[in-house]
């Protein structure tokens, strides 16, 4: 089994909880980009977006990215767009097992639709602003080297899909 594992998808597709879960199965640490970056700046992603923008975030996410991609018996769960810079593809690609976790725009919505703090939506949230941002992604998330689909799935489901991938 590889001593790194990477989850790459859109917000909402369950990058989180089921990185989290698979840590605790395989006895790997769980490491999320997100509340990395939280925790390194001292406030929250959206609260990045808006101070600095989102060429100063994806600088430091993927910084974040690089600072763990060489450690071992890692789960990483990446933000949902920073498996579009190339290099950070290339980077997690050959050290790692990279695996797409797919959920529809419509499965996306149910899950986080109650979440305020997505920052590429804040201002448009819909259904049709999620499948404008996956339609951009989706060529670079198809580049992992498995895909799972997350939609009507419980987390339990999705992490035994991910256990007979990586094993």
């Amino acid at each position: 089994m590889k001593s790194l594992i990477v989850l790459a998808g859109m917000m909402g597709c369950g990058k989180s909880t089921a990185g989290e879960l698979l840590s605790k199965k395989i006895g790997y640490e769980f490491i999320d980009i997100d509340k990395e970056l939280e925790k390194s700046e001292n406030m929250s992603v959206t609260n990045i977006f808006n101070e600095y923008g989102e060429k100063y975030f994806r600088k430091i996410e993927k910084l974040k990215i690089f600072e763990y991609v060489n450690r071992k018996n890692i789960v990483m769960a990446l933000g949902g767009g920073a498996f579009e810079d190339e290099e950070t593809r290339k980077i997690l690609k050959q050290h790692g097992v990279v695996i797409y976790l797919k959920a529809t725009p419509e499965c996306i919505f149910q899950r986080i639709k109650s979440e305020i703090h997505r920052p590429l939506l804040r201002k448009n949230f819909s259904v049709d602003s999620i499948a404008f941002i996956l339609k951009k992604r989706v060529n670079n998330y198809e580049k992992a080297h498995y895909t799972v689909d997350t939609c009507g799935k419980t987390p339990d489901d999705v992490v035994d899909k991910i256990m007979r991938i990586i094993k």
